[in-house]
């Protein structure tokens, strides 16, 4: 998933946290004022938090990452005398319930609703996305562990790759995830199982903790 906190072009806003051009009638601060000093601490950590957030996408929910390039939005766009942006601008509206697929529903850990879709047989739990990701794949993208669980209850295919040939334990493990990591391969996750490039998934994580405990699970398969 591209981030959408620092577009293509973005540049950093005034202390009022909108973006200036060569035609504003703002008034300017002189360059040593204690005003400017402020503003240019305010937009370091403005970019700071910006680029911290880039981190955080593959946990956080659609509503989430919505409502927080809003608020990104509110600061780098428009002018000093246009107003600021809505959180309705974005993608030109709000996705109502009505528009929402299984998927949606897993990204934002609804257990009530997948389980009566489940329950009611109006969705396979094993069905996939147009990149191969089944409802377990997303909800290890995400950490939802408790839905992780219920998914596995239901059957869900837990060494189902995706078109790129990772499995959940894959996601589990990149996104560093080590409670979910740890329930997949108590439930029968194959930790030996690679990729389309080749890769286990002890080898697409970054946490120590995680690659360990996946070591030790493949040893024990070897």
């Amino acid at each position: 998933m591209a981030s959408p906190f620092l577009p293509a072009g973005a540049t950093t806003g005034d202390s009022g946290g909108e973006l200036s051009s060569e035609d504003d009638s703002c008034d300017v601060e002189s360059p040593h004022s204690p005003e400017t000093e402020e503003s240019r601490s305010l937009t370091e950590l403005f970019e700071k938090a910006a680029a911290h957030l880039q981190g955080l996408i593959q946990v956080a929910s659609r509503e989430q990452l919505l409502y927080l390039y809003a608020r990104y939005k509110q600061v780098k766009v428009g002018n000093c005398n246009t107003p600021k942006p809505s959180f309705f601008d974005f993608e030109g509206k709000q996705k109502w319930e009505e528009d929402k697929n299984i998927f949606d529903y897993c990204r934002e850990n609804n257990i009530d609703h997948i389980t009566k879709a489940i329950k009611l047989k109006n969705v396979d739990v094993n069905m996939k996305d147009e990149e191969g990701r089944a409802l377990l794949h997303w909800a290890c993208d995400r950490g939802h562990k408790e839905l992780v669980t219920v998914l596995l209850q239901y059957r869900a295919d837990i060494n189902c790759q995706d078109n790129e040939g990772q499995t959940a334990l894959h996601y589990a493990a990149a996104c560093e995830f080590l409670d979910i990591v740890e329930l997949l391969l108590q439930s029968g996750a194959d930790p030996t199982l690679r990729d389309q490039d080749g890769c286990l998934p002890e080898e697409v994580t970054g946490c120590k903790a995680v690659s360990l405990v996946l070591q030790r699970h493949t040893a024990g398969k070897a």
